[in-house]
């Protein structure tokens, strides 16, 4: 920093005013610094920094390993959230044994490089405890293998979807899952299975189709004529695969059967017909929980959001039942 501030013609205080983003350094100084640190290839030391002020102007973004597309879209809104705040997002994956995370985010939290960590997936309790100098806020939307879980996990949209379908006349149902091992399959599935009977309809019954397009194509070519004129697929792969099994069979769609999908799968907005589906809204968790670690810094209470995070998005695959 004393070199910058030879190089630049400055005081070292000017130069430590200007890291700082001090407004009151006029813009002509400015460029010199700029172009000093520039010429020097000077980085501040954040430990150091962290020493004296405990302040770094960073965040960690815990992650399980792996990547899925929500999981970036959720980084996005995340990002944006930090930099808004005057903060870098530095982002960090975290695997192997529950002890060994928990020691790793214990690492983390004492390092002194951060100002606080936001986890995306559950923690061990002694991972937990809040630090003397860092806070920790869990907002857990994954399990460690990145599968959706809290309120990525949400099905309230598949009551929506057969609602909607209801009051365009369709009263038989059929419902292609996803793989069981991921917590959101299971709960589409359960909304389903207690939907139905709420609203007094009829089920064909749950088909399991893995997340995959193939099975579900087969399981509407075997699917009895007349057993249901709307289809609740587990994702937009799955209802693809059945628009393609409904088409070899020479049904129109929606005019003899209503599909619908989840996710929102780039995919479904351009196939014909276009794919009813539901928006998880990734890049406002992200940003949610940027929002409490923020507020955690700050000692102030849990910031309240009451958003659905899902939206449901109607389409050209769905329309009124058959006469």
């Amino acid at each position: 920093m004393r070199e910058v501030a030879r190089l630049a013609g400055v005081s070292h205080q000017t130069v430590s005013r200007f890291l700082h983003d001090d407004p009151r350094i006029s813009a002509q100084t400015r460029e010199r610094i700029r172009t000093a640190i520039d010429q020097l290839d000077y980085r501040p030391n954040l430990v150091a920094r962290a020493m004296r002020g405990r302040k770094t102007g960073r965040l960690a973004f815990i992650l399980p390993t792996g990547t899925t597309v929500s999981s970036l879209e959720i980084l996005a809104g995340a990002t944006a959230a930090a930099h808004d705040a005057g903060y870098i997002l530095d982002v960090v994956t975290l695997g192997g044994p529950v002890a060994e995370r928990s020691g790793r985010v214990h690492e983390l939290a004492e390092s002194g490089l951060f100002e606080g960590i936001a986890s995306l997936m559950p923690l061990p309790e002694s991972a937990q405890r809040q630090h003397e100098r860092t806070a920790i806020v869990i907002s857990p939307e994954y399990d460690d293998q990145m599968r959706s879980i809290g309120e990525l996990a949400d099905a309230a949209p598949v009551a929506e979807l057969i609602e909607g379908l209801a009051e365009l006349g369709h009263r038989r149902f059929v419902h292609l899952a996803g793989d069981y091992a991921h917590t959101s399959a299971r709960r589409r599935r359960d909304m389903y299975l207690a939907t139905i009977p709420r609203l007094g309809l009829e089920s064909h019954g749950v088909i399991d189709c893995d997340w995959s397009a193939e099975l579900a194509e087969q399981a509407m070519l075997e699917l009895p004529v007349g057993a249901a004129t709307a289809v609740i697929a587990g994702n937009d792969v799955v209802a693809a695969g059945a628009l393609r099994g409904a088409f070899t069979r020479g049904w129109r769609v929606p005019e003899d059967v209503s599909i619908t999908g989840w996710d929102n799968n780039k995919l479904g907005a351009v196939l014909s017909p276009t794919i009813t589906t539901v928006i998880m809204a990734h890049e406002r968790l992200g940003r949610r929980a940027i929002t409490r670690l923020l507020a955690a810094l700050n000692d102030a209470p849990d910031p309240v959001d009451d958003e659905p995070v899902g939206t449901v998005v109607w389409r050209e695959s769905t329309g009124p039942a058959p006469s």
